[in-house]
């Protein structure tokens, strides 16, 4: 099978074609013929060497978590899909080396859910990893929580490809949303639902003439001091407080969230989606041969939504 891969740690330019044997597929796994392949920062930072620490790594290295795509066979004992089912993955495994940038891959079905029909392919590649993180922060923050009187929530980067999900996901339970952008993306978000906010110095004073009383929960997806500016705008301490990019975070009383494979948050998720109360911005498309110029547009850091790779 063709696929992208990395013979050694490396940039973009490390990233080029090559050809595989076609993946096993283990008892409880199917096998997924991609269609399309969701591209994350934590592609080219895995490419780059700095998960070595925390994954076991192996060469030839196919990049890749994200999968929307169709079952071209099960293995044993997977009553759940069947050959010909349209379905998407957070493909995350234990060791680090078959992803999703290549014709076919093997998932794990607690990876796996059925592709909701309101998204196209490259929607739907777009929204395991960056859904599943905006899921997983919001609950690790309480929102929404228990009982409680809508909240509100100031989202950093809300216009990223986590943010614009965690946004809607947010609007969706009730929550006002205030967030965190550039001033070229306020009319984006507010068509999300949200009040933004130009980040950057003065941003206190900028969320407290939206919301006096402060904020009930606070998101990072920015880094760069997000996470400490956050602090003074909370109303009820930093234990909700939450950050994907930096693990400091934990020493000023808030949470680190790594985002883990759940088939069934990605099965609520895609029920949001074809309820028409979420969508996922696609910042742009790159066929798979042109993975590496992905990576070096996914870098520059100031995409809007998600970018995403046409295989088949």
């Amino acid at each position: 099978m063709n696929a992208m891969a990395l013979q050694t740690y490396g940039g973009p330019e490390a990233l080029g074609p090559v050809e595989l044997p076609e993946p096993k597929v283990a008892p409880g796994e199917v096998l997924i013929r991609v269609k399309a392949a969701g591209v994350n920062p934590v592609d080219w930072k895995l490419a780059a060497g700095n998960l070595d620490p925390l994954m076991v790594t192996h060469f030839p290295l196919v990049p890749g978590w994200d999968v929307a795509g169709v079952v071209e066979r099960v293995g044993l004992d997977v009553p759940e899909f069947r050959a010909g089912d349209e379905v998407v993955a957070y493909v995350r495994k234990d060791q680090v080396e078959h992803g999703t940038y290549a014709e076919l891959v093997s998932a794990n079905v607690r990876m796996v859910a059925r592709k909701a029909e309101s998204l196209s392919w490259e929607q739907a590649a777009g929204l395991p990893l960056a859904g599943l993180t905006a899921q997983r922060s919001l609950r690790r923050a309480g929102v929404p929580g228990p009982g409680e009187p809508a909240a509100t929530v100031l989202i950093h980067a809300a216009s990223g490809g986590v943010g614009a999900l965690a946004a809607q996901l947010a609007v969706a339970s009730g929550a006002r949303v205030i967030g965190t952008a550039s001033e070229r993306n306020h009319e984006f978000l507010r068509g999300l639902g949200v009040e933004p906010v130009v980040y950057g110095e003065g941003l206190a004073e900028r969320v407290r003439a939206l919301a006096p009383d402060g904020v009930d929960a606070a998101l990072d997806f920015a880094g760069a001091g997000a996470a400490e500016a956050s602090l003074p705008l909370l109303r009820s301490g930093p234990g909700r407080l939450v950050s994907i990019v930096d693990p400091g975070v934990t020493e000023l009383g808030g949470e680190y969230v790594w985002v883990r494979p759940d088939a069934e948050g990605l099965a609520e998720l895609g029920r949001l989606a074809d309820a028409g109360r979420l969508t996922v911005p696609v910042g742009g498309t790159f066929p798979l041969a042109e993975a590496a110029e992905a990576w070096r547009v996914s870098q520059e850091g100031h995409v809007r939504g998600k970018l995403v790779l046409t295989v088949s």
